[in-house]
């Protein structure tokens, strides 16, 4: 299935190390000839009979060809849009602390998916061995619960909260969706692997660079600027690791988040289930 949707991709992005750069007739001629190549031939634009065919130049592709093949490689939109409209993620938290302590903690995730990132609903509720609560987002809105009441989380567990909405996968996956504008920055290469360099903005001109394998589609990882107490800009990066396939779409298992080249945090996934019921209660505040 993965070596079938890397086919896919490379074919809507006309360059990969599957495949060499064809015409758009040549790749028609070639779908034809196998019942397995038609598949591919629906999810990629055609070119018209009346059209010159033109060869992909795999030097100066658009941002929009990178975005939209990572997009068909980690399910497609329509299937994104479907299988993920809802679910239920658990796992495990580890927290590094500046004075070298560790903080361990299990976490589920439920969220029901909204018409852009703004109207999604998501509660994340949280066991730490001395304290249990839960934050909640919705109708743009975030708000904490612990005991059954309502409170106001602190600045920077809100701050932590909204920046893992903002800058994520997600985001990128759903760029359109959400009104954001995305720029290829071009090709690079580190620590042997061949990249594309994407910058994505988002309606409130927040910024997130995403380093995409040139090979594979997946996102390795991403960086982002946010500001911190006192106002100075600190450097975050997430990198994604142990990617698995989870009801047809793909997901990092793993996440590793840093601050100006610290590691803060460590995420791994034990289960995630999508396309479950989530009771919309569980969003709503209570003191509403």
């Amino acid at each position: 299935m993965f070596a079938l949707m890397v086919l896919a991709a490379a074919v809507l992005l006309g360059t990969s190390s599957l495949l060499t750069p064809t015409s758009a007739a040549d790749q028609n001629n070639q779908n034809s000839n196998s019942n397995s190549n038609q598949s591919i031939n629906a999810a990629t634009p055609q070119t018209p009979k009346t059209e010159k065919a033109q060869k992909f130049d795999k030097n100066n592709l658009t941002a929009e060809q990178v975005a939209e093949s990572t997009i068909f490689i980690y399910g497609s939109r329509p299937v994104l849009a479907q299988i993920r409209r809802n679910g239920v993620e658990r796992g495990r938290m580890t927290r590094f602390t500046t004075d070298g302590r560790t903080e361990e903690s299990t976490y589920e995730r439920r969220f029901v998916r909204g018409e852009s990132a703004e109207k999604d609903k998501i509660r994340l509720d949280q066991k730490l061995p001395s304290v249990e609560y839960s934050l909640v987002f919705g109708d743009g809105r975030l708000w904490g619960i612990i005991n059954g009441a309502a409170f106001t989380p602190r600045q920077d567990a809100a701050a932590a909260f909204l920046s893992q909405h903002r800058h994520s996968i997600e985001s990128l996956l759903r760029y359109k969706e959400n009104g954001s504008t995305i720029t290829l920055v071009g090709k690079d290469k580190q620590k042997g692997l061949d990249l594309y360099v994407l910058d994505l903005a988002d309606k409130n001109k927040l910024k997130t660079r995403y380093y995409i394998s040139a090979r594979t589609l997946h996102v390795l990882w991403l960086e982002y600027e946010e500001p911190n107490a006192s106002g100075a800009p600190l450097k975050y990066s997430k990198r994604f690791l142990d990617y698995r396939y989870a009801q047809s779409t793909l997901v990092p298992y793993r996440m590793i988040l840093t601050e100006d080249g610290r590691q803060t945090q460590e995420t791994r996934i034990l289960t995630v289930t999508f396309g479950v019921k989530v009771d919309d209660s569980l969003f709503q505040n209570p003191q509403a």
